[in-house]
């Protein structure tokens, strides 16, 4: 039987039969009919939740284990910023409210907290403002880019060129060529920073600006910074922090201080907003007083009486980055985050980050080879160049650890490190976390010296076994993982 409207009626809702009755409804033309029913599944309630929830169960996450993915910070997601996001009088607000007539009294408190954020935001980064609109830190890095070619340009200046460190992300130079400049590297030296005499070398009239990050991706920081930024101001050049690095600074040290003029900040790496999937994201960008007219529209402004409304009278804005004000969700699980933490807990945050970083990379130095030694701050990067002479690589060591419960780090990056392991605790976890980690990493570092053939056949644990990845990534087979 089918529920349809009865036109005869207004308003009345009847009943007519369907294709099986042998009178098919009016509306449908025959020859669009089914000459036999429609062959669904039939499967029972139970059934279906078995499936999908076997399924959730071979995702891995921060809710099950360790997750020391160096360079992308996967730390936990505080509940309490979950339950903030979902709060009627935010998840319910409709983006187009405030551009209705009376709209607008209806969203200052989401004004208000975008306000804030900026406030915030600029305070721990010592910019003048910020925008919340970047929807990922590579869309953040590509706003920035944009308003450097928007500087430039306005003053005049014929700029074609963005010096980018041979270690640094690679959404750097991505960035930087999609907004059409010419990308140009800056070489590490043998302390792995960079060098300053290959910058001084690089630079001259046509040089935009320097997109780097700071501490760098083997975990150092960069005591010449400041050095740096003189070099690259005295070209009239503009000096970009990728921020993905910030946690260890927190409360501490600020982009702003060190000589930067603007940065993007990855929400999910430094204010535990989830990450992964493709989405949701966010990736805020904060600049110095000379660029605040560039950044996107609108900018959420506050009156004197206190109240707060959308300005989009900003003529030199380089216009929209993203739809409405960016991810909103996202911008409000990194405040409550925020407000959670407080300025000592901010600079917590940085000292754990810290401490977890340099307590591995001292427990693990004795079995594994340490390139860049001395003090590091979120991260550290060793080699698997010890194991290679057994026949084990920093990937069969990675696919090790999924069997023994751990999600593999970074490996093969940064670029510059051969055999690379990247491992990024976070401020999250446990002593009594790290110490396990610890243990399957030493565990697994004997297994290469006493049975390399045990590690390179891992891992054994998982629904399939060793990938071709290169071939998995492009030419999935989806149908054989049911």
């Amino acid at each position: 039987m089918r529920v349809i409207f009865d036109k005869s009626v207004p308003g009345r809702i009847g009943v007519r039969p369907s294709r099986q009755t042998g009178c098919p409804p009016p509306h449908i033309e025959p020859k669009l009919l089914r000459e036999q029913p429609a062959a669904l599944p039939e499967l029972s309630e139970m059934d279906v939740v078995r499936h999908f929830t076997g399924l959730s169960r071979r995702n891995f996450g921060l809710d099950l284990g360790f997750y020391p993915l160096g360079s992308c910070t996967m730390k936990y997601n505080p509940k309490l910023n979950e339950r903030v996001a979902a709060l009627p009088g935010f998840a319910e607000l409709h983006p187009l409210l405030p551009q209705l007539p009376t709209g607008e009294r209806l969203v200052q408190g989401a004004l208000a907290v975008l306000h804030d954020m900026d406030r915030l935001l600029s305070e721990i980064c010592g910019m003048a403002a910020f925008t919340l609109q970047p929807l990922a830190g590579a869309h953040g890095e590509l706003t920035g880019v944009m308003m450097i070619a928007a500087y430039h340009k306005e003053r005049g200046n014929r700029k074609t060129t963005l010096l980018i460190p041979d270690s640094a992300h690679g959404t750097n130079p991505a960035s930087a060529a999609i907004a059409g400049y010419e990308v140009r590297a800056i070489p590490s030296d043998a302390d792995g920073r960079m060098d300053v005499a290959a910058l001084k070398d690089a630079l001259d009239a046509s040089v935009a600006g320097l997109m780097m990050t700071n501490p760098n991706t083997l975990g150092l920081f960069e005591p010449r910074v400041r050095e740096i930024a003189d070099l690259v101001h005295s070209v009239d050049g503009l000096m970009y922090y990728d921020g993905a690095n910030l946690n260890p600074l927190l409360g501490r040290c600020r982009p702003g201080d060190m000589g930067f003029d603007l940065v993007h900040i990855n929400l999910h790496k430094t204010f535990s907003t989830p990450h992964g999937g493709g989405g949701p994201g966010a990736g805020p960008v904060g600049v110095s007083a000379k660029l605040v007219d560039f950044l996107p529209v609108s900018l959420v402004k506050e009156r004197p009486d206190g109240s707060f409304f959308l300005d989009y009278d900003c003529p030199k804005s380089i216009g929209y980055i993203a739809p409405f004000y960016g991810n909103f969700g996202i911008v409000l699980r990194a405040y409550a985050y925020l407000l959670s933490l407080g300025k000592e807990g901010l600079l917590r945050v940085s000292e754990h980050a810290t401490l977890n970083a340099n307590y591995l990379k001292e427990r693990l130095k004795p079995f594994y080879d340490l390139p860049k030694p001395g003090v590091c701050k979120h991260e550290c990067v060793f080699s698997a160049k010890r194991q290679v002479v057994h026949g084990v690589h920093a990937l069969d060591l990675a696919k090790a650890l999924i069997d023994r419960g751990f999600h593999p780090p970074t490996v093969y990056f940064p670029i510059t490190i051969p055999e690379a392991i990247m491992i990024e605790p976070t401020e999250t976890e446990s002593k009594e976390t790290l110490d396990a980690f610890i243990e399957a990493m030493i565990e697994i570092a004997k297994l290469a010296e006493t049975n390399p053939e045990e590690i390179v056949s891992c891992p054994k644990t998982t629904v399939v076994g060793r990938l071709d990845e290169t071939r998995a990534a492009r030419q999935p087979d989806l149908a054989s993982l049911d």
